[in-house]
């Protein structure tokens, strides 16, 4: 993952229905049970953008969840089809201390929070305007549950407090505009667009080449991706063996994001995608050695020996 404080706005729970956002209790908590209520006494002050001063009382964590809009944004209402990408800061409150588990700003890049929400920041951000800064006081309940989150030192008792800036969405079914003027072919395989729709992808019936093939299908206007930068993208994936979807973002519901050649994923789209510049569909075709080599990834299929083909839209490029 680009960060560990990452971990926690990837799903790991279900999501929750929820009635709206602002500043308000959750009718999952009950605040008679926590007659001292200590997570209104959290505050965060700062402007929109810079790493907020954060103030967590030297007190027991006790209450219901706990959100308050900061600052109000102009922007529209963020949605349930829609994928936010924030900056913010975490704090893991236990007992009477918290420590920081991680911070956006430190390094200037905003992060996608893909998927579904953990139910206490979907209570928090579903319909807040973009542009607005909000604060999340979370119990267990709402976050991680009993069972907390090891990974990042999270108890199944400990208190989630966010400052989360909202900077803008991603449409879960997004694609790049514009027209193809290339779909492959010559030994290729075929990619057809339509336009607002995802592409689809057609195997040849001939040998995959054996090393990593890049062809720009759409030619995006934006800058050129360089390496380091954190990418947001929408793909899908075939097994050229199989011609069959092993993997697509459009399929799973959200856009996905990395920090391109950093290793975080395949070699192949680490090579692939640098220079290629925003707003472009690019076809990705990928040996196994710039893949996932000979041990291949049996919980999707793949074998050692398979060929992957990717269609790529590159929607937005961070950092760097």
């Amino acid at each position: 993952m680009r960060r560990a404080a990452a971990l926690v706005v990837i799903p790991l729970l279900a999501v929750a229905a929820v009635a709206g956002c602002g500043s308000s209790s959750s009718p999952s908590s009950s605040a008679s049970a926590q007659p001292a209520d200590t997570y209104k006494l959290v505050t965060a002050t700062g402007t929109f953008g810079t790493a907020p001063k954060v103030t967590i009382p030297d007190k027991k964590a006790s209450g219901a969840l706990y959100t308050k809009t900061l600052i109000k944004g102009t922007g529209a209402p963020l949605t349930k089809s829609e994928t936010l990408l924030g900056d913010f800061v975490l704090y893991d409150w236990s007992g009477t201390t918290h420590k920081l588990l991680g911070s956006t700003y430190t390094d200037g890049t905003p992060t996608l929070f893909a998927g579904a929400m953990l139910p206490g920041l979907e209570t928090a951000l579903i319909g807040q305007p973009i542009g607005s800064r909000v604060l999340a006081v979370i119990p267990p309940a709402d976050g991680f549950g009993a069972q907390g989150n090891s990974e990042i030192g999270v108890s199944g008792t400990d208190t989630l407090v966010f400052v989360i800036d909202m900077v803008r969405t991603f449409d879960n079914s997004a694609v790049v505009a514009g027209k193809q003027t290339s779909d492959g072919g010559s030994g290729l395989p075929t990619v057809t667009a339509t336009p607002g729709k995802p592409p689809t992808i057609t195997i040849p019936a001939t040998a995959a080449p054996k090393t990593l093939q890049v062809e720009t299908l759409l030619k995006g206007t934006g800058p050129k991706i360089v390496k380091d930068q954190y990418i947001v993208v929408q793909y899908v994936g075939v097994i050229w063996r199989t011609k069959k979807v092993f993997n697509s973002s459009w399929q799973s519901g959200a856009p996905f994001a990395f920090n391109v050649g950093e290793g975080q994923v395949i070699p192949g789209w680490d090579d692939g995608l640098v220079g290629q510049t925003v707003g472009s569909r690019v076809l990705l075709v990928i040996p196994p050695a710039d893949g996932y080599g000979t041990s291949g990834n049996s919980e999707v299929g793949i074998k050692g020996t398979d060929t992957l083909v990717f269609a790529v839209d590159i929607l937005a490029a961070y950092g760097s």
